[in-house]
């Protein structure tokens, strides 16, 4: 049996991982500044990380959400304390997909309206609803397109309200700060506005933190960048789990729960509530966050001196840069002659910088030494 070949791979086989470093399976060494789609967010193998795991393990991995499970729990509290949000709850899912899923079924349930906003260059996932609102027409088959849901020019709040008039519309989903759309940043009076627009209007303002969250921006999430909003809802995965998989959506106090309103098989599994803390635990511990925040200004202040390079956006060690051709060369030397990877985006003359927030500034300042050489 083959592979279903969906995906454009790089001819490397990693075996081994520690911190921003891989191992293929000939023992050469990778510098990983992409973290496998954001991901890797306390660094591969972390020993906190993996001793939470096999802790767990020998105790018990699964039992369904029809039994108290004590450390989904312990997860929500110390989730709570770290991202300034305690009062919000927790439902707990697998993937950032399908936090984006339950986010906009939540958003319509209680607005009571079908329809929904989203922005050009957005991605929030391959699933029914969650690609509905992807800005990428080749991945938005026949039986998801929906009438009702709109993909509105990215910082416009007149058209956003123009179409809220409509009374359709139970819900507006934006990236704390767009990934695939190559890092895009939204104005905090942007954001506000969008708040101020969903209350006037009876929408939901749902953030998508799945690729900005846990600490990459230097704010637990991105949104916070923006002082004082409070969304109604909020979905996370990737760095959340650090591999694991997890996914999850913080619902507002506003929210009242129902048995069979949202519901999971794998959601909140004990090895994945396991994984998520330790993530938290090494997160605050390490002080990665600012790390984060410390050296990605650093970097992107080095980066803007390169003269191939136009623009680049972003926050913390979440970066897009734009160059003054197509990245893919690049991109492609960077792995074949320097051992390092990047990530792309949207468009073309743009990578996507996603290193685990564990790298350090001597990694960082050997991707600014290949950068240059490559565009010299």
């Amino acid at each position: 049996m083959n592979l279903f070949d969906v995906y454009p791979l790089i001819p490397v086989t990693i075996e081994k991982a520690l911190g921003a470093k891989l191992w293929d399976d000939k023992g050469q060494e990778y510098l990983d500044l992409y973290g496998g789609h954001a991901v890797i967010s306390i660094g591969h193998t972390h020993p906190h990380y993996v001793k939470r795991i096999k802790d767990q393990l020998d105790a018990i991995a699964f039992y369904s959400n029809s039994v108290q499970i004590p450390i989904q729990k312990a997860y929500a509290s110390k989730l709570g304390e770290l991202c300034g949000l305690p009062d919000y709850q927790l439902f707990l899912c697998n993937s950032g997909a399908e936090a984006n899923e339950n986010a906009i079924k939540l958003a319509s349930f209680a607005s009571g309206k079908p329809g929904m906003i989203a922005f050009s260059g957005s991605f929030h996932g391959r699933t029914s609803g969650a690609v509905a609102l992807t800005d990428n027409p080749k991945i938005v088959a026949p039986c998801n397109a929906r009438e009702d849901f709109q993909i509105l020019p990215f910082g416009d709040l007149e058209q956003v309200e123009k179409v809220l008039k409509t009374e359709s519309i139970g819900g507006v989903i934006i990236e704390g700060i767009q990934g695939v759309g190559g890092i895009q940043v939204p104005d905090p009076e942007f954001l506000h506005g969008l708040s101020s627009l969903c209350k006037k209007y009876g929408a939901k303002l749902i953030l998508d933190e799945v690729q900005s969250g846990f600490g990459r921006t230097g704010r637990f999430f991105a949104f916070q960048w923006a002082e004082g909003l409070k969304p109604d809802l909020i979905t996370m995965a990737k760095g959340m789990g650090n591999g694991f998989p997890i996914g999850g959506l913080l619902i507002s106090p506003e929210f009242e729960a129902s048995y069979g309103l949202l519901g999971t098989t794998f959601g909140g599994n004990h090895l994945a509530c396991a994984a998520g803390i330790a993530v938290l635990e090494v997160l605050e511990a390490e002080n990665l966050q600012q790390k984060a925040l410390d050296l990605g200004e650093q970097l992107i202040e080095e980066i803007k001196t390169i003269p191939q390079v136009q623009e680049v956006r972003g926050k913390g060690l979440m970066i897009g840069i734009d160059l003054d051709r197509e990245a893919a060369s690049v991109r492609s030397e960077l792995v074949s002659k320097y051992k390092i990877f990047t990530g792309s985006a949207s468009k073309k003359q743009t990578i996507r910088l996603l290193p685990p927030l564990s790298v350090e500034w001597n990694q960082l300042n050997s991707f600014l030494t290949a950068i240059k050489e490559i565009l010299a």
